[in-house]
């Protein structure tokens, strides 16, 4: 290959980059859930012909890009190759073919050039209501979970399918909003089409096999060559969680081999009676992802460079969930599998990775509707409500957690008014948590305190999705643990970290979401860092006292100078 031609195929690469990104911001704009538009629970992708994928949006989440990755061969070995035809649209919500539960729709669209299948593009979407249970972890089996949607054809040759229309209407809360994400995931596939074509007829191509070829080759070398620069070795990693009923066990053993990292998930806790359970996809998914960002953050997601990093477990294990289990909560155990690796690579490559955080995001979803107990206001009505939200990230070796930021999924926290506008929730209280973060020489990053409710003349279920309620993050290299998930009622009742639970009018669910864990020992942290925390409110006289030591003087000293507007 000349240098002229290197030169013109990275181009391309960085063009197909940014077509996808622009795939991706054209379905935050246009799709009708709030998990969508404001948190970005997200992914899209443009794929080669045999459904390899290429490219990779920056907006959205690990477990769904890294998870969709593998989408697409199921679609072309569903469909098959000779029943795709331009015009085309195809979804599925598949748990075990798509991204691993009900609640996400992945809809993919093959790009045709010049009557020839040149590749695809595939994008997903969280989505609010799906039916059966709702969103939670409380069915028994996967077909208490919602509408099954297998991979079939949504759009034939332009032409949609009415009827799929009529029966998806007939079996979900909120209709308008299902079917309007739908249009829009669609529709952000045909944008990165175009944009393709765009590439195709600027650099004269007749198919992607060339820029494929490109992509696959130099991005396998690179990550092999980062892989087989570590040192070799094995090392176990283990992770205790809430679960639903008992604790859960996860268990990897990271192997550093040549050509490749295999984790393997030999001694995990088996599956769950209830819907926390995990599809293989997923649990790669999450693997690959805190792997690559350890080692190979810099290369881009494709099938190439995801392919080193290997992951097995054991059959029917919480993190291998066979159908048909419940799994609509998978992310509550697959956002902990990177943490759990961690634990194994800290004692290989030590000194590179954080320190645990809060792990899977702090989410709930409210079903309100007019009170029962009492004569509800005309103006009553009806509503599911999703929020995304999160606790603190864990230190680094070098910095201090992020707060109320998740990792590993990267979704974003969502606005308070964009949260009350779709229902009538009310959020009565969102603010950092103090004293959440692990002490340490670098402190874990800060949990939030959210307090829910809903306007007058509403009840609710609240479905919970938390977890670190008894088990919370702990911490690397003498840090201290982060702290642990609260929860509270106005009413003095009792509130479970998982399941669906009634909330009477009234009422108010009181959440403190968990923070992360420190790093290093805190009587190394430097006293300007704890001085500046205590003064924006981050820590308490009283934990600035105990974990770093600092005297009453220094402390009121501080304090003065805060309330006098001084910066730290």
């Amino acid at each position: 290959m000349s240098e002229h031609s290197k030169v013109a195929y990275q181009v391309m690469w960085n063009r197909l980059i940014s077509v996808v990104e622009e795939q991706a911001q054209a379905l935050v704009r246009t799709a009708f859930s709030t998990s969508v538009r404001e948190a970005g629970d997200l992914s899209a992708g443009v794929y080669n012909a045999s459904g390899e994928m290429l490219a990779q949006a920056v907006t959205g989440t690990p477990g769904h890009v890294n998870a969709m990755a593998d989408a697409v061969g199921h679609f072309i070995r569903r469909i098959g190759a000779d029943n795709m035809f331009e015009g085309d649209v195809y979804l599925t919500n598949d748990p075990w073919e798509g991204t691993g539960h009900k609640h996400d729709i992945t809809v993919v669209t093959p790009s045709f050039y010049g009557g020839k299948l040149i590749g695809f593009f595939a994008c997903t979407a969280h989505v609010t209501d799906i039916g059966g249970r709702g969103f939670g972890a409380d069915a028994n089996d996967v077909h208490e979970e919602g509408l099954y949607l297998p991979i079939m054809k949504f759009a034939d040759r332009g032409s949609v399918d009415q009827t799929l229309l009529s029966i998806i209407r007939g079996n979900v809360r909120e209709p308008d909003q299902l079917v309007g994400d739908i249009y829009a995931l669609a529709n952000s596939n045909d944008i990165g089409h175009r944009r393709l074509i765009d590439m195709v007829e600027e650099f004269s191509l007749t198919d992607l096999t060339g820029i494929s070829d490109f992509i696959l080759t130099n991005s396998r070398a690179a990550t092999l060559a980062r892989i087989n620069a570590l040192p070799p070795g094995s090392a176990a990693g283990h992770l205790r969680i809430d679960g639903y009923d008992a604790p859960i066990d996860l268990h990897v053993t990271v192997h550093i081999e040549k050509d490749r990292i295999l984790s393997d998930w030999d001694g995990t806790s088996g599956l769950d009676k209830k819907g926390i359970n995990v599809p293989l996809v997923y649990t790669k998914a999450y693997a690959c992802y805190a792997l690559k960002c350890a080692i190979a953050p810099e290369i881009p997601n494709n099938a190439a460079s995801l392919a080193p990093f290997e992951i097995t477990a054991p059959d029917n294990s919480i993190v291998n969930a066979k159908f048909p289990a419940p799994v609509a909560l998978r992310h509550v155990i697959g956002h902990m599998v990177p943490d759990t690796v961690y634990n194994a690579l800290d004692k290989l490559l030590p000194g590179l990775v954080p320190a645990e955080g809060a792990g899977c995001l702090c989410n709930f979803q409210v079903s309100l509707r007019p009170r029962t107990d009492g004569p509800a206001p005309a103006g009553a009505t009806r509503a599911e409500v999703l929020t995304f939200n999160s606790g603190g990230s864990g230190a680094r070796a070098t910095l201090d957690g992020m707060n109320a930021t998740a990792f590993p999924s990267g979704v974003m926290t969502m606005p308070v008014e964009a949260t009350e506008q779709v229902g009538p929730v009310m959020i009565w209280r969102k603010e950092l948590r103090e004293d959440s973060g692990g002490a340490g020489e670098y402190r874990g990053g800060l949990g939030q305190y959210m307090d829910v409710g809903a306007r007058e003349g509403h009840e609710f279920d609240i479905s919970l999705m938390l977890d670190r309620v008894d088990h919370p993050a702990l911490g690397r290299r003498n840090g201290l643990a982060g702290g642990a998930t609260t929860l509270a009622r106005s009413d003095g009742e009792a509130v479970r970290g998982k399941g669906k639970q009634f909330i009477p009018h009234g009422t108010i669910v009181q959440m403190g979401f968990p923070g992360g864990a420190g790093y290093g020992n805190p009587k190394a942290r430097d006293p300007e860092l704890v001085k500046r925390d205590l003064a924006l409110g981050y820590i308490t006289p009283e934990h600035a006292a105990q974990h770093y030591n600092l005297s009453g003087e220094v402390i009121a000293d501080v304090l003065t100078r805060a309330k006098l507007g001084e910066t730290f």
